[in-house]
């Protein structure tokens, strides 16, 4: 289970602080005499640490445990440069700091909450001074952060109380709280020293962005003449003639390119709005980090955080029934402890959903599962699901993920279980009735999930009034030759002649290429009407940006230059991915509303997606809260853009 960090120091009941070792993340497995210790990339510690695991060896009964491994100096303190050159320090105290316990005489402990573990864990150990406890306190978090500044100690480690442990995944209910900004980043090359430096001046730092290796500056600090020699003998091998970075770099002096291999530590003031590191300084080298894990999602900065967990479990469901995840066991197939679950359980109350593999791939590149897209939805199930209650359902289904095509299901309701709500619905254009799903709960959250359900289609009218709908929508569809500023340009446009009319309007990303605009309506006017008032604002702001935009609906008479003003989304029937929708796309981006002032240049809806969406709502509270509320009155609206 990974961290994440945030530089926001707090005290809360609900939560344990521990230290944070600066030494190798490891875990432990124990049966009899036979232990395995390795870090979190699968690499054996047994025999770097002989120390470690033969001590572990001695403890009675079998279990796996997580935690720390750490070298002491002179001052009883943690010290990375003796931990990682042990063979030379082995004269130096060594620990294992254990922080966990994950399984306890063959049975799984994962899904017991985090104090319940480390009091088992406790009982477990026995005094030892190689095998240790990490002991935690409660609450007092901003306490304890100042006593470990004064003793120039890495930081804290800020954990929810009650918090389950998830292998491999980096949640929220874990929080790392440094003294330092600090950052993993990959060595990609060094310059030419310059006047009386040798080996090499400075060393040229990279991160995978979307897969992609990035620049993100270069460090010239930090080393002494060993060090210098020392990095220059592990770096020199892998030299290689091409660059490694698909932009051209500029450097103050000639560069050798290194194969992306090596992963070192820096410390840096800020990270800039392009993505580079001002001031950096290298600490040491990672040798227990794998390449891969080095993205910028990871090493971002998070300024705050109000502690509320991206859950991994479903919390609990606006009509506030208790929700809870059925722990299963884990089932190891790697030295790294994954797991794969047949399925997995969820109950509200007295409703209990199943959810089928759980652990089916859906965004590869992102490496989300089944599982991933239903604990997302739970997670942010207050927020969402005021916009779909009442509201009927067309249910897009990707069943084997993103990369394969969907389909829409509407007619979905026979048989279905007694929790999720029903509307038959008149067609007129198959003049047939459609039995539709309503989602008025969390429960029914999970069930479309299970059907496949990535995307969150919802009407834009509710069963007690079908025929008018609660808003008015400018879709903003841009064709692949238009830029995302020039979407931008049209949106602003749009807000203008809203704002002319005297028309609250609210903004969102669709989560794929374009922006959608919303108008309340309050359930006061039909569809036809608000069609032809999104028709009428179409066509002024395609008047003012005749260039960029158009009305055609054909693709085929369509310009596939020019940004389509949809307005015929104003239908009976049509819908649209949902505010705080996941969309099927690579990058698991999502349908993310905006304050006004942030539509604007340099926008990208790529900014928004599953791994940061639920820390921006706690932050800025539901900004599209507004939709719901007392509509426009259109005949002002209409007098207004008339004079």
């Amino acid at each position: 289970m990974l961290a994440k960090e945030t530089s926001d120091v707090f005290n809360d009941k609900g939560w344990i602080f521990e230290m944070k070792w600066d030494g190798y993340r490891a875990i432990a497995e124990k049966k009899g005499e036979e232990v395995i210790l390795y870090s979190r990339n699968g690499l054996s510690f047994n025999g770097a640490f002989p120390i470690v695991a033969d001590q572990l060896k001695n403890i009675p009964g079998d279990a796996v445990l997580d935690g720390e491994i750490i070298v002491l100096d002179e001052k009883g303190l943690p010290n990375f440069q003796y931990l990682q050159n042990y063979a030379e320090n082995q004269n130096r105290p060594i620990q294992y700091q254990v922080f966990d316990l994950l399984e306890l005489y063959g049975k799984d402990v994962t899904g017991l909450p985090l104090l319940e573990r480390k009091e088992l864990l406790k009982k477990y150990l026995p005094e030892n001074g190689v095998i240790r406890f990490s002991d935690q306190i409660l609450e007092k978090g901003k306490e304890f952060f100042e006593l470990t500044k004064e003793r120039n100690l890495e930081g804290i480690m800020a954990k929810k109380a009650d918090s389950l442990y998830h292998p491999g995944k980096r949640t929220s209910e874990w929080l790392k709280i440094k003294h330092h900004k600090t950052m993993e980043a990959i060595i990609v090359g060094f310059t030419e020293p310059t006047g009386s430096r040798k080996y090499f001046g400075a060393l040229i730092l990279g991160t995978f962005k979307e897969k992609k290796l990035v620049y993100i500056g270069h460090t010239g600090t930090g080393f002494n003449d060993a060090l210098l020699k020392e990095l220059y003998d592990l770096l020199n091998p892998l030299t290689q003639r091409k660059s490694p970075f698909d932009e051209k770099i500029k450097t103050n002096s000639p560069a050798t390119w290194l194969k992306p291999e090596i992963v070192c530590e820096v410390k840096y003031a800020e990270m800039t709005t392009d993505g580079k590191l001002r001031h950096p300084v290298f600490l040491h080298i990672r040798m227990d980090k794998n390449k891969k894990e080095v993205t910028m999602d990871k090493n971002k900065d998070v300024q705050k955080s109000d502690k509320k967990p991206v859950s991994q479990k479903a919390e609990k469901s606006s009509s506030k029934k208790s929700v809870s995840k059925k722990s299963a066991p884990q089932k190891k197939q790697s030295a790294a402890g994954n797991s794969q679950e047949k399925e997995r359980q969820y109950t509200f109350g007295k409703s209990k959903v199943t959810v089928s593999n759980p652990g089916k791939i859906y965004f590869p590149e992102d490496e989300l599962t089944k599982g991933d897209v239903v604990d997302y939805y739970q997670s942010m199930a207050k927020y969402i699901l005021p916009h779909l209650k009442g509201r009927p359902q067309s249910l897009l289904r990707n069943p084997n993920g993103i990369h394969e095509k969907g389909f829409f299901h509407k007619d979905a309701a026979e048989n279905v279980p007694p929790y999720v709500s029903k509307v038959i619905v008149h067609s007129e254009s198959n003049n047939k009735e459609i039995d539709y799903i309503v989602c008025d709960n969390a429960a029914t959250l999970v069930y479309m999930n299970n059907l496949g359900c990535i995307e969150i289609n919802p009407w834009p009218a509710t069963v007690k009034d079908l025929e008018n709908p609660d808003y008015m929508i400018i879709d903003i569809d841009p064709s692949d030759k238009n830029t995302f500023d020039q979407v931008v340009e049209v949106a602003l446009v749009v807000k203008e002649i809203l704002d002319k009319a005297g028309a609250n309007s609210f903004c969102k990303t669709s989560g794929a290429s374009g922006l959608h605009v919303y108008v309340p309506t309050g359930k006061k006017y039909s569809f036809e009407q608000v069609k032809d008032l999104a028709l009428i604002i179409s066509t002024l702001v395609h008047e003012q940006l005749k260039e960029i935009t158009t009305l055609e609906r054909s693709l085929k008479k369509r310009s596939y230059q020019k940004i389509y003003m949809d307005y015929l989304q104003n239908r009976r029937g049509q819908t649209l991915a949902a505010v705080y929708s996941l969309r099927p796309k690579v990058g698991a981006t999502v349908s993310t509303p905006l304050l006004w002032e942030e539509v604007k240049k340099g926008l990208s809806p790529k900014q928004f997606t599953v791994h940061n969406i639920k820390d921006r709502v706690d932050k800025k509270g539901d900004l599209f809260k507004g939709v719901l509320g007392k509509g426009i009155d259109l005949k002002k609206c209409l007098k207004n853009l008339a004079e």
